[in-house]
This record gives C-alpha cells, sequence and structure tokens, in this order.
C-alpha cells in the first residue's frame, strides 16, 4: 500500500504546566531532535484543534479532545509559521511542496501528568522549565512559540 503525502498544513502544540515547565519529546528518526508535538492534518478537512487533539493524543497519551477533561487547556495561540521542509523529510511530501504552514497550540497540564510516547516516534520525554526548553529545541519556531509563553498566558516576571 503506498503512503498518502503528507498535507502541508501542521499544528506545533507546546504542553506545559501551571510553573512553565515544558513537555520536550526526542524523534526516533533524529535522536538530536527535541521538540513539542507536531503533525499535519490526516485530511484537508480536519479541524486545527483536532488535529492538534489527534497529534497529543498519538505522540503523548494525553487526551485533551473536545469532552474531555483536559479539553480547555487546549489554546490555539493565533500564531503560524511558514517555513521550508527540512531536505531529510521532503519526500514525505507531494512532488513540488516545498513549505509548510504550522499552527500553534498550547496546552496546559497538571504537574505530574503521565506520558506514553509512541516509540515509532519518539523515544524519549522530559519536562523542563521553559527557557531550558527552548533552549534544546532544534526548530527555530518551535523555541520561538516556546519562548513566548509566558507572555501568551499572561505572567508577568519582575525585572
Amino acid at each position: 500500500m503506498v503512503k498518502p503525502y503528507k498535507i502541508p498544513l501542521s499544528v506545533l502544540v507546546v504542553i506545559y504546566t501551571p510553573a512553565l515547565d515544558v513537555l520536550l519529546l526526542r524523534r526516533a528518526d533524529a535522536t538530536d531532535f527535541w521538540q513539542s508535538v507536531t503533525g499535519s492534518k490526516d485530511r484537508i478537512d480536519e479541524d486545527l484543534r483536532q488535529t492538534a487533539a489527534r497529534e497529543v493524543r498519538e505522540e503523548t497519551g494525553i487526551d485533551c479532545a473536545s469532552g474531555t477533561a483536559l479539553a480547555g487547556g487546549l489554546r490555539d495561540w493565533g500564531l503560524e509559521n511558514v517555513y521550508d521542509i527540512y531536505p531529510r523529510w521532503q519526500h514525505r511530501y507531494a512532488p513540488g511542496v516545498t513549505r509548510n504552514t504550522e499552527h500553534v497550540f498550547g496546552l496546559v497540564v497538571p504537574p505530574g501528568t503521565p506520558v506514553t510516547l509512541s516509540p515509532r516516534e519518539h523515544t524519549a520525554s522530559q519536562w523542563l522549565p521553559w527557557r531550558e526548553a527552548a533552549d534544546r529545541c532544534f526548530s527555530p519556531s518551535n523555541a520561538e512559540a516556546i519562548l513566548m509563553l509566558p507572555k501568551l498566558i499572561g505572567v508577568k516576571f519582575a525585572a
């Protein structure tokens, strides 16, 4: 069976606790790459919020779909990144597709929320303070989203 091409519309979901610890996942296909939850739409008509909830569940086991206890913690941050697809993953997209549009979400979860990885996608997880998490990310758009976390959720720090 031929695997369909990825749709170049994706989500980035920064999962964090109220203390601003951020969950990072180590990619199975690039072990030096740490990231938040990411993934493309399965269908062109899939709602981005549904894509975000599906990807979070598939990659971490955390269920934030509509009607669950964590659903209210999933927020569309109203941010969009357009970037060139990394050459190492270009083959996953249709010929001629070179750019992806990524929509950014945040998901606040209680401390101690269990994480169950999909071994096909990730080999390890870690919770890090937000600044450390941003430094660890391989993706500039992921790091930028994490650095914006305090402002996006309204946390103020003393000067």
